[in-house]
């Protein structure tokens, strides 16, 4: 009958999405600077076609601005997620990015803007101020829900991660403006995997 086939695709797939999510890797991930130390604050990610169908976009984000300055400085963000901009300062700020990825503009403006910014498309927005040059932000737009930032010892560990092939890219703040990440392919099986990276950026030493 019709309905008890639904029923048995139905529990078939299910069946497969359980036997995808116990065969779910963890991924630990080195990144160093140009100098091979460990690079902190490295923003890491797995991108595939199947990571890009599982993209949401996150809820309550916003990038403030306060003592004339991006906060937080760096903001990582899927594709699809709309970001709020307060001013927190006593004075006008101009928000803008001229980034293939987003150009957009908050001419000056205290307090929050009627409406906030949708990020549609996945790369690296670079922030400025139309008032204060000195003021420097990032959004970083990702089209992967499987990404986090690297300790201070240069590391991170993803979970979860389905068994695939994945292109692991780096980025990190320091990079000049319009560099790519740092690209390493990687096969991820029912194992745990261990890669790494090296960012041409420089950074003090300890």
């Amino acid at each position: 009958m019709p309905a008890i086939s639904a029923l048995r695709a139905a529990g078939a797939l299910v069946a497969a999405l359980l036997s995808l999510g116990c065969r779910a890797a963890t991924v630990d991930v080195g990144v160093v600077d140009a100098a091979g130390r460990p690079l902190a604050q490295a923003v890491v990610f797995l991108e595939s076609p199947a990571a890009a169908a599982l993209v949401r976009p996150l809820k309550g984000m916003e990038l403030a601005q306060a003592q004339r300055r991006f906060m937080p400085e760096v903001l990582v963000v899927t594709r699809g997620t709309s970001v709020d901009f307060p001013n927190r300062d006593e004075v006008r700020h101009h928000v803008y990015s001229f980034s293939p990825a987003k150009r957009f503009e908050l001419k000056l403006y205290i307090g929050r803007p009627a409406n906030p910014v949708l990020f549609d498309m996945p790369g690296v927005v670079v922030l400025g101020c139309n008032i204060h040059d000195e003021m420097v932000g990032w959004v970083l737009v990702l089209d992967t829900p499987f990404y986090g930032r690297t300790d201070a010892q240069g590391r991170l560990v993803l979970k979860d991660v389905p068994p695939g092939g994945y292109q692991l890219r780096a980025w990190h703040a320091a990079l000049p403006v319009g560099d790519v990440p740092a690209t390493v392919a990687l096969e991820v099986g029912r194992d745990a995997a261990k890669v790494s990276a090296r960012l041409p950026v420089q950074t003090a030493p300890p």
